[in-house]
């Protein structure tokens, strides 16, 4: 099984149970080489927790994110694409997600919650520009330029903070992100997702996602996933295009073709190769999904350089 076969293997949706004050309900996670070391940080001072990174998982908590350091592939809700320094993304409340890398990578998470019971929404109409933002994140957004460069010099500045000064350095934060200007947000997902919101076959079609995830690189049959989740054939289709989007089968190749790109520009393994090893076993239909999904060939892909910063983000 390719590296990335095995990491996957180990993933499983799991939901975070993140515990914020009713005084400060947000907080500041950093890590510096892996998602299973990470710090609270706040006033200079670090406290290590648990990390839930290195697996699918979500939390009611909102969470941005930024990359400091390296790259690999994440998952947001029904979203599959490779990841870079310096990129920042919002991930809302129950979207499922996941960073993979099989090297080591460093970054900051700010993580907040205001359910409808919070105070924050007595203000009325001056945090109407949050609850539109709240929405639009059950689609993960990719923030860009100014807006992304000065949100991470913020998240940044936030960990030696504390009292007064980090809550007005907070709040100012998110009103900046909602200010931002279209250019430089970018939707991922292709509807809005919440596991919250779509409880009743959540469990069944979170082992089928899971499965496939594991099992990419090998042929992955419908008979197996309606004995894995219990479903009728239709009963399945109907609630993984609910759940999950798209089509299983359309899934299956977005997760075989990042697998593909990352191999692609990691090796020097002939095309052909990488594309039987990732579960493609007729090399036409590989280049045709390729060049619709990603808007090119295989080889111009691997010629292109590589990717640098996605923003122009710089904590």
């Amino acid at each position: 099984m390719p590296a990335f076969g095995i990491i996957l293997a180990e993933m499983d949706q799991e939901r975070e149970d993140i515990q914020l004050s009713s005084s400060e309900p947000f907080r500041l996670l950093r890590w510096k080489n892996s998602v299973n070391s990470v710090e609270v940080v706040k006033a200079g001072r670090a406290n290590p927790i648990r990390g839930f990174g290195d697996h699918w998982h979500f939390h009611r908590a909102m969470e941005l994110t930024f990359i400091a350091h390296g790259g690999g592939t994440r998952f947001v809700a029904d979203h599959i694409e490779m990841f870079h320094t310096g990129d920042l993304v919002l991930i809302g409340s129950n979207v499922p997600h996941y960073w993979h890398s099989p090297r080591r990578y460093a970054g900051l998470s700010l993580q907040w919650d205001f359910p409808p019971e919070h105070g924050i929404w007595n203000f009325g109409e001056a945090v109407a520009p949050l609850r539109t933002l709240s929405k639009a994140a059950l689609r993960g957004l990719h923030l860009y330029g100014p807006t992304a460069a000065a949100a991470a010099k913020a998240m940044a500045e936030l960990a030696d903070l504390d009292g007064l000064p980090r809550l007005l350095a907070f709040l100012e934060l998110l009103s900046s992100i909602t200010r931002a200007p279209p250019e430089e947000i970018r939707p991922l997902a292709a509807r809005a997702f919440s596991i919250e919101g779509t409880a009743d076959h959540q469990d069944a079609i979170a082992r089928a996602v899971s499965y496939i995830l594991a099992h990419h690189h090998e042929p992955v049959r419908l008979k197996d996933l309606l004995r894995l989740t219990g479903m009728s054939r239709a009963t399945f289709a109907r609630q993984f295009v609910r759940h999950a989007g798209k089509p299983f089968s359309v899934f299956v190749n977005q997760v075989r073709l990042q697998a593909v790109c990352r191999a692609l520009i990691e090796s020097k393994t002939p095309i052909s190769t990488i594309a039987f090893d990732h579960g493609f076993n007729q090399l036409s239909f590989f280049n045709r999904i390729f060049r619709r999904e990603l808007g090119t060939s295989p080889t111009e892909y691997r010629s292109r350089p590589l990717p640098g910063h996605s923003t122009d983000a710089e904590p």
